[in-house]
């Protein structure tokens, strides 16, 4: 078959699953699940493999799914990754079309998408089998969105003997038909954290016979924002944010605990590790300053997502070949995470965005996110082309 046969082959296969692929999404957008509860979600993908002559695994270090599918020749083995998990946020009830029927839990992030473009790109594939070498596996992903599901899939073996990765994300504040590759890194680390400051609780009006957790944790807050202000490089974009509070059950009662929870983010490997050392020292120090203790622990975290340079440059071949070489930028890196990061340590790969909207966008994790749908078949398309590319 000519190169030229072959891409008119492929357009026309796309357009093939375009219907179904959008239907996908607006049906887990309506069924949102959160982390490690996907159940039906992984359902849908187990079931939608396995018509397509995949085998299909269930289960996988928890509701994952991992589907293979065997080429006619020996060749290497791509994995396609997607995320599956919800946001416990609560959609707002503008009129739109598509809306969550799971009040207080939203696809607020693109998840659904993504499970749509992996198993749209998967129908095309299938049905391009005597087009590629070797084996093609679907990894449906739980958790992401508190970085727990790519470790316990790893785990139970879902990355081995893989070759190659690729993994997609949905970006509402690229415009809609443009493309995000970057060589090395293009997310930063993801970790979470909380701290316990312990005091001695009493009465509110007086409060010198106590410890005030609640004064020491405010000055803990502050303390942490000096990691960034005044400890880390202004060329080297990090983040700590402190996200969460909670301490006390009355206005005149001086609590015994107070708990804080929090995020550091950061692009390089030895910046995430200090901030996180200094985060547990400060909240420490800060809390003893005060006559009160910090207890600290780690919660959940990922590496930055760092793409490998060369499986990079055939992506964007990929995406070039479909929305064209201007519409094909190269992002600078976000200081968001993704545990899709762990599976690019098993093995080389790339994590590429597609534009989904525009720069006024409601922004991702709010309870007004959506996306273009129009974003859906290009997703599919620079998937399907670069899988062809890995596995001639």
């Amino acid at each position: 078959m000519t190169a030229a046969a072959l891409d008119d082959r492929l357009s026309d296969e796309v357009e093939r699953v375009r219907d179904d692929v959008i239907e996908i999404r607006r049906d887990l957008h309506r069924n949102p699940e959160l982390s490690h509860q996907e159940q039906r979600t992984a359902a849908l993908a187990a079931q939608r493999c396995g018509e397509l002559g995949f085998s299909v695994r269930t289960g996988v270090g928890g509701t994952g799914v991992v589907a293979d599918l065997v080429s006619e020749r020996p060749g290497p083995m791509l994995m396609l990754r997607a995320d599956m998990d919800a946001l416990p946020v609560l959609e707002r009830d503008d009129g739109r079309p598509v809306r969550s029927q799971n009040d207080g839990v939203m696809h607020a992030c693109g998840h659904d998408g993504h499970v749509a473009m992996t198993l749209g790109a998967a129908a095309v594939l299938s049905s391009m089998r005597d087009a590629w070498s070797g084996t093609l596996r679907c990894c449906f992903q739980p958790a992401e969105e508190i970085a727990g599901g790519a470790a316990p899939m790893i785990d139970a073996e879902a990355a081995r003997d893989v070759d190659r990765v690729l993994g997609i994300h949905l970006w509402a504040q690229l415009d809609c038909g443009s493309v995000a590759v970057s060589d090395g890194v293009i997310f930063g680390s993801a970790d979470l954290f909380g701290i316990s400051v312990h005091g001695r609780g009493g009465h509110g009006g007086m409060p010198h016979t106590t410890a005030d957790p609640v004064i020491a944790a405010a000055h803990v807050v502050t303390a942490l924002q000096t990691l960034i202000s005044r400890e880390t490089s202004p060329f080297n974009p990090a983040v700590v944010t402190i996200g969460r509070i909670s301490g006390g059950t009355a206005a005149n009662v001086i609590a015994d605990t107070v708990e804080l929870g929090g995020t550091v983010r950061a692009l390089e490997q030895h910046e995430r590790e200090r901030l996180l050392r200094r985060v547990a020292a400060v909240a420490s120090d800060v809390a003893k300053a005060l006559g009160c203790s910090a207890e600290y622990t780690d919660v959940a975290g990922t590496p930055p997502v760092v793409n490998d340079p060369e499986v990079a440059a055939l992506v964007r071949r990929a995406a070039a070949a479909v929305v064209g070489e201007e519409r094909v930028i190269t992002p600078q890196p976000l200081t968001v995470g993704d545990d899709v990061a762990l599976f690019l340590q098993q093995a080389p790969g790339c994590y590429f965005l597609v534009g989904a909207g525009n720069a006024e966008a409601p922004p991702h994790h709010s309870a007004a996110f959506d996306i273009d749908e129009k974003a859906l078949p290009v997703g599919v398309e620079t998937l399907v082309r670069a899988a062809l590319d890995i596995l001639r």
